[in-house]
């Protein structure tokens, strides 16, 4: 398979030489069975700069894990990962026979709550020529097009009747292997297979679940703030839906049973707790370690299951590079979700879930009585994309390209801002949560309108917040389909509309 991002992370405070800790940590994660023989290595100068050290530690290290015998190289094949000794591989997750399918027709729906309907932006006339600061679009100028036609070109190429036609609902083998393959190294996670349910993308597999784990009276917990297609996906359900508050840690565990209860519920009767662990949507906190650990306890006590969505969780520009929270011990309390729509693009509409054992063959059963199969040439071709290392090479020159949008986005904003704004979830992801302190008082929808006029499009945050929506103005701002002498132009413009908002002069 192609490279992938290793969960490496370097301890510059150390006595420890930087080459010894890539040396050792990349054995390690060669004992723990995370990489496997004969899995690829990224280059040397990939490495280097998802680890931000020079190159030349990396080729020190790579050296000394061939001395040891943990890696092999050979000309035309690049760094691998060697047999290990007695030719035993690492244990893998025991095979298990595939489900039979148990379809279960979906229940009806009722999203009467005024509070869950969808809340969007005030509407604004923009033209074409607007420098949008949409979050959740990828740069999709850069997409290696030639490339993926190629994939797809190969994958019909290769396409019997079989695959021509109505394909296993839970997805391309081939796919499910490469994305046990990503997930193992780059989030910690080991999963089967056979428990990867490839889907319509992630809110498909959001809305599976619902199905399946919520009965009427039943509770579901979400993040406040959160990403209103939660709304609409939980609050149609029969579900009571409590929106528990998010701090610099995470999901606030200690508030669930109060907050349960204020809303007359009994939190024994929650069955499912949505988290965006790696990058909070939208704040772009990380939830810690110890709440981490606080969640699967109350999640294992109450019998409830957590879904956790690994929102942007490739793009991460800080040391702190956690694990999944579904790499840890939960006792099958975890759903992990993920999606291709902003490594890759929208439209192709993949996504995946990781699933318990117990929970397969109920999953499958409403996929398959809703919609019998994702696409399956798609998913052949993706698996060869990522197999052929595309896809990895795709995220190295993403993640060099986001890293230079989101700094000239931070420079431009405290440019003209200074400290009378506030930014968070810069640390990961496609976008950023900016207050504008200096603002206050200041309707958000005046400061979108009057950055319109300019030709500028911002979108308010407020309506993402359930109970206690910001003082201040605050905005969203997504910078990866932006180039950076737009960002400048734009935020430039913003800080005009914003003085004209506030009625103070403009700057010399």
């Amino acid at each position: 398979m192609g490279s992938s991002e290793l969960l490496i992370v370097l301890d510059r405070d150390r006595g420890t030489p930087l080459q010894q800790q890539v040396c050792d940590q990349v054995t390690a994660l060669v004992r723990s069975g995370q990489l496997r023989p004969g899995d690829a290595m990224p280059p040397s100068r990939e490495l280097a700069r998802q680890l931000d050290v020079s190159r030349t530690v990396v080729i020190r290290a790579y050296e000394l894990l061939r001395a040891h015998g943990i890696l092999t190289a050979r000309r035309g094949s690049g760094t691998k990962v060697a047999g290990l000794a007695g030719g035993a591989a690492p244990p893998r997750a025991a095979r298990t026979t595939p489900p039979v399918l148990a379809p279960q027709p979906p229940r009806a729906t009722d999203g009467g709550d005024a509070l869950w309907q969808p809340w969007e932006p005030a509407p604004t006339h923009h033209p074409r020529t607007a420098l949008d600061f949409r979050h959740g679009t990828p740069a999709l100028a850069d997409f290696p097009v030639a490339r993926w036609r190629q994939s797809l070109h190969e994958a019909y190429g290769r396409a019997d009747a079989a695959a021509l036609g109505y394909g296993p609902a839970e997805g391309s083998p081939a796919l499910r292997r490469e994305i046990a393959s990503l997930v193992r190294q780059s989030r910690a996670l080991d999963p089967s297979p056979d428990h990867i349910m490839v889907t319509g993308g992630a809110t498909q597999a959001l809305d599976i679940l619902t199905r399946m784990l919520v009965r009427q009276g039943d509770v579901v917990v979400i993040e406040d703030p959160s990403h209103t297609v939660l709304r609409q996906v939980f609050g149609c359900s029969e579900a009571a839906v409590v929106p528990v508050p998010v701090d610099e840690e995470g999901l606030r565990v200690a508030d669930i049973d109060a907050c349960v209860r204020a809303q007359g519920h009994d939190p024994a009767r929650v069955k499912l707790v949505y988290v965006t662990p790696s990058h909070q949507f939208p704040t772009g906190f990380i939830m810690s370690g110890s709440r981490r650990r606080a969640l699967l306890e109350w999640a294992y006590a109450h019998g409830a299951t957590v879904l956790e969505d690994d929102y942007h969780n490739e793009f991460t520009f800080s040391a702190e590079r956690l694990p999944a929270l579904a790499a840890e011990r939960h006792r099958d309390t975890v759903v992990y979700v993920g999606s291709f729509s902003k490594t890759l693009f929208p439209a192709l509409r993949i996504g995946y879930a990781v699933l318990p054992p117990d929970l397969v063959r109920p999953f499958l059963g409403i996929k398959w009585i809703t919609d019998r199969l994702t696409p399956m040439i798609a998913q052949e071709a993706l698996g060869s994309f990522i197999s052929t290392g595309a896809y990895a090479r795709h995220i190295s020159r993403m993640t060099r390209l986001y890293r230079q949008r989101r700094s000239r986005l931070l420079e431009a904003l405290y440019e003209h801002f200074g400290a009378e704004v506030r930014i968070s979830g810069e640390a990961a992801g496609l976008h950023v949560l900016v207050t504008l302190i200096g603002a206050r008082g200041v309707p958000e929808d005046r400061i979108t309108r009057l950055a319109a006029a300019r030709g500028v499009r911002i979108y308010p945050a407020s309506g993402y917040f359930v109970q206690d929506p910001p003082a201040e103005p605050t905005f969203l701002m997504g910078y990866a389909a932006l180039p950076v002498a737009q960002i400048t132009e734009g935020v430039a413009l913003l800080a005009a509309a914003v003085r004209e908002a506030t009625g103070r002069p403009a700057a010399p």
